[in-house]
């Protein structure tokens, strides 16, 4: 997916398109989860969101060559350890070209949740999604309860999820 912003000269193009982010990343919060379907980026068998009904979820944007998405990751995998029999689950979409580079990360940093090639049509749905990280926190009913732009710290989210899962 060649609509990702990889960096820039200026500094005010950068506030501008962080400015954007936030905005796109707030409509997202009070609406409904899309569907998706995508190929899993270690087999091609499809992830569906249809499977994860009735679960919290964190549905992660990610990309292997952008350092915070990689930062976030073991805390990830340590909330899918931790919550995981509370009825919670991360899916990671990745936003790469290849699944191949997907896969090696999957395996380096031993992810234990399903990562997923997204596609434009599911960025689109999820509010245009044009940067990574970009994660959405979504209840048990499939309402998107919050958004977060950017690399988001483990504390943050340990917060949030327990007011989501109580």
């Amino acid at each position: 997916m060649k609509f990702f912003w990889r960096g820039g000269k200026h500094l005010a193009a950068l506030l501008f398109f962080f400015a954007c982010l936030l905005v796109a990343g707030q409509a997202s919060a009070a609406s409904k989860v899309p569907q998706f379907a995508l190929p899993s980026a270690v087999d091609g068998k499809l992830v569906e969101s249809d499977t994860y009904k009735g679960q919290v979820l964190l549905i992660n944007f990610f990309a292997t060559w952008c350092p915070p998405c990689r930062q976030e990751i073991p805390g990830f995998v340590r909330l899918q350890e931790e919550l995981a029999p509370k009825g919670f689950t991360v899916i990671g979409l990745s936003v790469d070209e290849s699944s191949a580079s997907v896969a090696k990360l999957i395996h380096r940093l031993d992810i234990n949740y399903p990562v997923a090639m997204a596609d434009t049509r599911v960025a689109r749905q999820f509010g245009n999604i044009v940067g990574v990280p970009t994660s959405f926190l979504v209840d048990r009913s499939g309402t998107i309860v919050k958004s977060y732009l950017g690399y988001v710290d483990h504390n943050t989210l340990v917060r949030d999820l327990a007011a989501v899962l109580e």
